[in-house]
């Protein structure tokens, strides 16, 4: 399972497993992760968790969300990644035992349909893969019980399926569905495709 770990000042405060869905954080009272300072939000970020991969998403607090130095919207956590919130960071840790397994599974895949990696096929192991070039997260593909779908992860970035765009709500995936994103296309193969 998946945890975070509070420091203040560098001194380790707390550390709190992601056993829950959604884990807000911010300095109300109400927040699963509460901040008493000033620079914090009354709800300032969460985090959504689905199976073991994780998203932080700032909720247009003041003094907004860094993760490793960066301001971020809607961030996919890795392991180690750093959340800072005024003086206090948050250490995320993933907790996996590697990558999911694609034994015995019947799993979704994306091909690239033109570019330099034209002909490459990405197997859709974990239960949220991103995809858009490096350093950039531009669109997620989910992995839930009834199928796949996707959802655009950096909300200036135009991601578009079959010629519509796409928000950040999960939009459900079909076999032979095209993605385009940043100038490259991709076709969606569903399991057993």
């Amino acid at each position: 399972m998946a945890k975070l770990i509070l420091f203040a000042d560098e001194k380790r405060i707390r550390e709190i497993p992601l056993s829950k869905e959604r884990v807000t954080i911010g300095r109300r009272p109400h927040n699963d992760i509460v901040i008493e300072h000033p620079a914090i939000s009354g709800e300032h970020a969460v985090i959504v968790t689905h199976l073991e991969d994780s998203f932080l998403e700032d909720l247009n607090s003041t003094n907004g969300t860094q993760v490793n130095g960066q301001p971020i919207k809607r961030h996919y956590l890795q392991d180690n990644d750093l959340i800072e919130l005024a003086q206090y960071r948050i250490q995320y840790l993933s907790g996996s035992e590697g990558e999911a397994t694609a034994q015995n599974q019947d799993l979704g895949r994306v091909l690239v349909l033109n570019g330099v990696k034209a002909g490459h096929e990405t197997i859709l192991v974990k239960a949220i893969t991103t995809i858009g070039m490096a350093g950039q997260q531009v669109a997620a593909i989910l992995r839930m019980d009834g199928g796949y779908s996707i959802a655009t992860v950096d909300e200036s970035a135009l991601v578009v399926i079959n010629g519509q765009p796409v928000g950040t709500q999960p939009q459900p995936l079909l076999d032979g569905d095209i993605i385009e994103l940043q100038g490259t296309r991709l076709r969606f193969l569903a399991p057993g495709a």
